[in-house]
């Protein structure tokens, strides 16, 4: 593997050079590197070896298989650091060594992703990645006339403007909307600044992982084309 990146800085240490060519998280990088497996210019690399644009650094093994999951999150369960009395995901399903990336509050519903794969974590979440995600959304209050053109131009919420987003009208107080962007509470705070409330918010897709038919509390493995089709668009 030739040390070529048009963008990145050089010299750049080995264990940063390897998270961006997004074979494996810095810390891996530093497990590979003292166990011997990651080669600069023909030689076992060292911890702290800084690499030039014309190196060449290649891995001769990798064994960390990552595991990915859709996981229906029901509405009163905590994304993650859950409160007194309160249950988050972690407690509510029979998997050990994954985490959610991205939250849904308390009271939404929906796809969270499940993982042990720190490397998606910053391209899933970054919004300048635009990584569409759907929403289904039940409002208390019927929708006001222009509502579908007013929100996909952006909305105004505390002074940001948010991105422009599509929206599908399925009903009086009904409509689904997908957004490249995830601010805190987003469709909330969009829905107020046209007075209002929510209902019922479920997220049904993350790219092309869709919920589906997943019961609620219910999680299935990603894998096959899926998975695969997810990491491609993840540039892994």
């Amino acid at each position: 593997m030739l040390a070529h990146m048009s963008d990145a800085i050089f010299p750049m240490r080995i264990n940063k050079y390897l998270a961006h060519k997004n074979l494996c998280t810095r810390r891996e990088a530093d497990t590979l590197i003292t166990a011997g497996k990651v080669l600069l210019n023909g030689r076992p690399a060292v911890l702290g070896d800084k690499v030039q644009e014309t190196d060449v650094v290649k891995v001769l093994f990798r064994t960390k298989k990552y595991r990915y999951f859709a996981y229906n999150k029901p509405r009163g369960i905590i994304t993650h650091s859950p409160g007194e009395g309160e249950k988050d995901i972690k407690q509510s399903i029979p998997l050990s060594g994954v985490f959610p990336i991205g939250r849904l509050d308390k009271d939404s519903e929906g796809l969270i992703i499940l993982t042990d794969d720190g490397r998606i974590t910053d391209k899933l979440l970054n919004p300048d990645y635009d990584h569409e995600k759907e929403y289904m959304v039940t409002t208390r209050e019927t929708l006001p006339e222009n509502f579908k053109t007013r929100m996909e131009k952006g909305v105004n919420i505390e002074g940001y403007m948010t991105k422009p987003c599509a929206v599908r009208i399925l009903g009086s107080k009904r409509f689904s909307i997908e957004l490249t962007e995830g601010k805190k509470h987003q469709i909330r705070r969009m829905c107020a600044a046209f007075d209002l409330s929510i209902a019922e918010l479920k997220r049904t897709r993350v790219m092309n992982v869709q919920l589906s038919g997943l019961e609620s509390g219910k999680h299935r493995e990603i894998k096959g084309s899926e998975l695969a089709t997810f990491l491609k668009s993840l540039g892994l």
